[in-house]
């Protein structure tokens, strides 16, 4: 039998694919097998190494190890240390494993068959590649999880008696991202946030509560469409609206994801609607308006049938085992990143996260949490995020530019978009599903109740229709509790000065100072 290949891993180092180190150390796990291997691939948000001192050390995206951590110089080795310290990284693993091909793996295995790491190798090998290895079922060796629940975040576990390991891998080969466990992740689900928003609606009389979530429907809505820079007709934001106070009653497929497009845009003229048959980037042009300047490169039209296909999977399995914020994170930015449309994919993308809470009953009946809302508040952050992979995604593309200004991808990039770290956008998404629970939810019911309150006390002295009540207050609020003097000589002219001052002082009593 021919000697398998070896590959040289590297010493210490204070340069990492152009990434400096914080200190003189020796790349381990994931770093030394995409240097070994000369895998082009995004770079782990955090790389490991091992150095000189006693303690370990975290700075500048590098996780310092100290030597007893340090593995063998081999494949197993680091292949070992990444599982152990690292968690699962499926791009680097799928490049990895169709670099080595399947020899190194089946000697590993069978050098180690009760391993577990070899096991886990062994099962992400197949599940990876779709490659059977020429081995024998294992027959002994305890039972382990795929993913390591103490790191990232996995699905219920099925039993894959071949290798005699339990598969909790949150997703299928064709779309899998994952989520590493974090305090932040672990603090906003210790606070039961499902919970504080039932009590928030419990003791809200019916009418105002569907006064409220129309409301809020209606400013999510809106907030999508200025994210995206629109101020669409008001009743095309009002079917946007409607269309996601319906989230989660339709099974997410091509043709629900086609519909939504239809809703979004309204007018197909200009754009074609329907999934994308050529490439696609988020960005500008040069001054000449000719070579695309791209932020964001879409995955290939050629890899959208199977990427969806994997979303649509998600969606109807792994989905429902995981917490559902983080799965709302998973679906919606994994959407976002592939931009499976020529235009709409932002609006489908955070409609998605509603479809997800909603699926899940996250949010009470019948309320959307305006998450549009806390995400244009936060644009810089919601920006930052989205390039957070963005940003490490981009030098790996190989693209030219097309006759018609569009950019055409060279080489094979679908395993980007299938695999990626997406704990980033699911602290974002906590954070902002937070916020509209503690502070949009009870400051909307609030206001709803009191403007019944203003509006009985003014009609219990004098009689005005609903819509000239409703002027008054809408001046008295723009103008600090008082009647302007145009209000008091054009529009409410017929008012005395008492009945002015008594409206002035019931606004006061009701809501403070303005």
């Amino acid at each position: 039998m021919a000697a398998l290949p070896q590959h040289q891993f590297s010493g210490p180092v204070t340069v990492f694919q152009e990434v400096r180190l914080p200190e003189t150390a020796t790349p381990a796990g994931y770093s030394a097998l995409i240097g070994a291997y000369g895998l082009a691939v995004p770079l782990p948000r955090t790389l490991f190494a091992t150095g000189e001192h006693h303690r370990i050390t975290e700075r500048d995206g590098w996780r310092i190890m100290t030597l007893r951590h340090a593995p063998h110089p081999t494949l197993e080795g680091h292949l070992t240390f990444a599982l152990k310290y690292e968690g699962l990284d499926l791009a680097i693993l799928k490049r990895l494993f169709q670099a080595t091909g399947p020899a190194p793996i089946e000697a590993l295995v069978r050098a180690s068959p009760t391993g577990s790491y070899a096991r886990r190798i062994w099962f992400l090998f197949e599940w990876l590649t779709g490659i059977r290895l020429d081995l024998p079922d294992a027959d002994a060796g305890r039972y382990v999880p795929v993913v390591d629940p103490e790191l990232q975040w996995a699905a219920p576990e099925t039993t894959a008696s071949r290798y005699r390991v339990k598969d909790n891998l949150p997703g299928t080969p064709e779309f899998c991202p994952l989520v590493f466990r974090t305090r932040a992740l672990d603090e906003f689900i210790g606070m039961d946030l499902p919970q504080r928003a039932q009590a928030i609606v419990a003791d809200v009389p019916r009418d105002v509560l569907a006064r409220t979530a129309a409301f809020l429907l209606l400013k999510d809505s809106r907030s999508s469409y200025a994210i995206e820079g629109e101020r669409p007709p008001h009743d095309r934001m009002q079917r946007w609206g409607r269309a996601i106070g319906e989230a989660g009653r339709q099974p997410i497929d091509r043709d629900e994801l086609l519909r939504l497009q239809r809703i979004v845009l309204g007018d197909g003229r200009f754009v074609r609607l329907g999934f994308r048959q050529e490439g696609g980037f988020v960005g500008e042009h040069d001054r000449d308006n000719r070579i695309p300047l791209p932020d964001h490169i879409s995955a290939r039209h050629e890899d959208l049938p199977s990427l969806i296909d994997g979303m649509v999977g998600f969606d109807r399995g792994p989905a429902q085992g995981l917490d559902a914020v983080i799965a709302a994170a998973v679906l919606a930015f994994g959407f976002v990143y592939i931009h499976p449309f020529e235009d709409g994919n932002g609006r489908i993308h955070r409609y998605l996260i509603h479809h997800v809470l909603a699926m899940r009953g996250f949010n009470p009946p019948g309320v959307v949490f305006p998450v549009s809302t806390a995400i244009l508040d936060e644009i810089d952050e919601y920006r930052r995020v989205l390039e957070s992979y963005s940003q490490r995604l981009l030098p790996l593309i190989e693209w030219e530019p097309t006759p018609q200004f569009n950019v055409r991808v060279l080489n094979d990039t679908g395993d980007f978009y299938r695999f990626f770290d997406a704990t980033p956008h699911a602290e974002f998404l906590y954070a902002c599903v937070r916020r509209t629970i503690e502070r949009d939810l009870p400051d909307e019911t609030a206001f709803r109740q009191r403007y019944d309150q203003f509006r009985q006390q003014v009609d219990a002295f004098i009689d005005m229709p609903e819509r000239l009540t409703d002027l008054l207050f809408r001046f008295l609020q723009q103008n600090g509790g008082r009647l302007s003097n145009r209000a008091r000589e054009r529009e409410f002219a017929a008012l005395t000065d008492a009945e002015a001052e008594h409206i002035e002082t019931i606004y006061r009593e009701v809501f403070g100072n303005g």
